[in-house]
């Protein structure tokens, strides 16, 4: 998965019904993990969390859902769990909810994130290494700019299907001058690169012949 379908998978977590129990595996889930990594997390046996209702994946995060009121407190505990702290589990991130707000810390980072569960998609780049994507921290940071590739993602793919000899900027042009899309090609170029999209490449054009003739045979 890259960015872009993360972040439309975590947009559509936090546009459904808040599940207790659910989130932190379709959390994980929406970060491109394989169903063979949530099974054994859901069935216990590579979840190394020593918090009643939390999710430990080695490696990446170690997570927990309180009770209502009680994300900054869950947080700190999480944070100074001996589970957490352990060289051999190395979490990257904390994270606790209650449905209402989320707040997150990168352990390396120092870095935080706190605001209400429903905008938390906002803020998914914060999260990105979870699914091993690493960003300049400018396009990390900002959503806009991942929201407004995923839009251009799907513009692209739809113009390259109808016509498939137009490059990339044939494209462009067609989408800044007759759709009324005012954004600039180097902005729009830079994203994808960073953002590491496949790119259309535009085929070379070969000669067929209609019927074929047969080849010459010298006569001595």
């Amino acid at each position: 998965m890259n960015a872009v379908e993360i972040e439309e998978a975590i947009s559509e977590l936090a546009d459904q019904q808040f599940d207790p129990e659910g989130f932190p595996y379709a959390f994980l889930e929406a970060f491109d993990n394989k169903p063979t990594t949530i099974k054994r997390l859901k069935s216990g046996s590579s979840n190394a969390s020593d918090i009643e209702g939390g999710v430990l994946q080695r490696n990446h995060i170690h997570m927990a859902v309180c009770a209502e009121g009680e994300v900054s407190d869950t947080l700190a505990v999480l944070k100074s769990s001996p589970a957490t702290n352990n060289a051999r589990n190395k979490a990257k991130f904390v994270l606790a909810t209650d449905g209402t707000d989320l707040e997150a810390e990168g352990l390396n980072s120092g870095e935080t994130v706190a605001c209400t569960y429903s905008d938390f998609p906002n803020h998914f780049g914060f999260f990105l290494p979870l699914a091993g994507i690493t960003t300049v921290k400018q396009v990390r940071e900002s959503s806009f700019d991942i929201r407004a590739t995923g839009r251009l993602n799907k513009l692209y793919i739809g113009l390259t299907k109808s016509h498939r000899n137009w490059g990339f900027m044939m494209c462009f042009l067609y989408l800044r001058n007759v759709k009324g899309f005012k954004w600039n090609h180097k902005r729009v170029y830079r994203i994808y690169c960073e953002l590491e999209l496949n790119l259309r490449i535009k085929p070379k054009k070969r000669l067929y012949r209609e019927k074929p003739e047969p080849l010459h045979v010298p006569t001595r």
